[in-house]
């Protein structure tokens, strides 16, 4: 199968009402991904929080969503995937409006980590719900699905800032409004499943997956680079000195180009280049991305184009790493994603808190600087592994599994 084949099926705008229900709830399900970033200057001064607070609402989120991507396989082969997804939207819906309702710093915390469990329940269950949904093909169903996260990736930073103008709860009450109707879409739209056709997934099985040489060096890799990631996604709202809708469209830029180049570009670098040549190129651009923002940190001009730049690297860098964890061994994809995705969030989690520590300790640019160095380990990781890695330079993906790379890419 070529990617994109539209061959097969139907159009794209031809899909049944099951698959329009779940691709508008992951919209929203990615918007979570970047929406508090323009609002955490807001929150730091309505709440009186100091900025390290502030970037746990990253920690507290990407942790829990990193613990249950090891468990999320195991629930959805027992109760099916209708049930995870409408656990998934409810708990987000009950804990974004926690976090809006809140009145302090530390109880929006805690509630953007029950949001974490609800979003790792929901998006890791979308992909194939769209897909055994479909009508008109699987092709059709995965343009609408990358369609989708592409929109949700570049739309929540700036929903985050346009109703961070009214105040910092305006996010998280949007939010909670978009899930519930997405809750009610897909309680009433998507059909019964059957059964039968359910495999049951060993709760030990991401855990042993990391046994596996590939997949470790892969695993350690994404930590150092999502260290990297979350600096300049998490930190940077600091030293840019925006109002909220400032901020929410220079992160709309930095979503579109994720966006973008993690569609588009990354399969045609892979199309003519080894996984792992694209990885060893690509890393050590980001690292001088990250060095150069920490240059032009007192630049806004500057500091704005790195953040862009830095997007389309990030894009085609969350592509390729989780094409190559799809490529790597003979696991089932569902374990394998699952076992790489919690072990890479470990560092999505601590980079925002460590980024403003660096910053109080040191100076404002050292974050972005200690960010490269991460991300160069990252590359020197894969490079000295190249030998166990030798599968990932395999043939292109179908189209199935191009979507899945994307989506356990774009989680983190």
């Amino acid at each position: 199968m070529t990617r994109h084949d539209t061959t097969q099926g139907t159009s794209i705008l031809r899909q049944p009402k099951e698959v329009w229900a779940v691709g508008f709830a992951s919209v929203v399900a990615f918007m979570g991904i970047g929406l508090v970033d323009p609002i955490l200057p807001a929150i730091a001064k309505e709440l009186s929080a100091t900025p390290t607070q502030t970037e746990l609402l990253f920690t507290s989120y990407l942790l829990i969503t990193g613990i249950a991507m090891f468990f999320t396989s195991w629930l959805s082969s027992r109760i099916g995937a209708k049930r995870t997804l409408m656990i998934g939207l409810a708990l987000i819906v009950l804990f974004a409006l926690a976090a809006a309702l809140s009145g302090s710093v530390e109880d929006v915390i805690a509630f953007r980590a029950g949001w974490g469990l609800g979003n790792a329940l929901f998006i890791s269950t979308a992909l194939a719900t769209i897909v055994g949904a479909a009508s008109g093909g699987t092709s059709s169903a995965i343009i609408l699905y990358e369609a989708a996260l592409g929109l949700g990736i570049a739309i929540g930073p700036l929903l985050g800032g346009l109703l961070g103008t009214v105040s910092w709860r305006g996010p998280f009450f949007g939010t909670a409004v978009l899930m519930a109707v997405a809750f009610i879409a897909i309680s009433v739209l998507l059909g019964k499943e059957d059964r039968a056709a359910r495999v049951p997934t060993r709760l030990s099985a991401p855990f042993r997956a990391l046994a596996n040489p590939a997949i470790a060096i892969l695993a350690a890799a994404a930590l150092f680079y999502n260290i990297g990631f979350f600096v300049l996604l998490a930190y940077t709202p600091f030293p840019l000195h925006m109002e909220a809708i400032g901020l929410g469209l220079v992160f709309f830029g930095w979503g579109l180009s994720v966006a973008v180049t993690s569609v588009w570009i990354a399969p045609l670098l892979t199309a003519r280049l080894r996984r792992t040549t694209v990885l060893g190129t690509v890393l050590p651009l980001l690292t001088i991305d990250l060095v150069a923002a920490g240059v032009f940190i007192d630049s806004q001009l500057g500091l704005i184009l790195c953040v862009i730049v830095g997007g389309m690297l990030l894009g085609v860098l969350n592509t390729v790493l989780t094409e190559s964890v799809m490529e790597a061994t003979d696991l089932p994809r569902s374990v394998a994603s699952s076992a790489y995705s919690g072990v890479r969030f470990l560092g999505g989690a601590a980079a925002p808190p460590l980024a403003t520590l660096l910053a109080a300790t040191f100076f404002p640019a050292m974050p972005y600087y200690v960010a490269g160095g991460s991300v160069l380990i990252a590359a020197i990781i894969v490079l000295c592994g190249v030998k166990q890695l030798a599968r990932v330079n395999s043939g292109a993906e179908e189209l199935v599994v191009e979507a899945e790379a994307i989506t356990a890419g774009e989680l983190a």
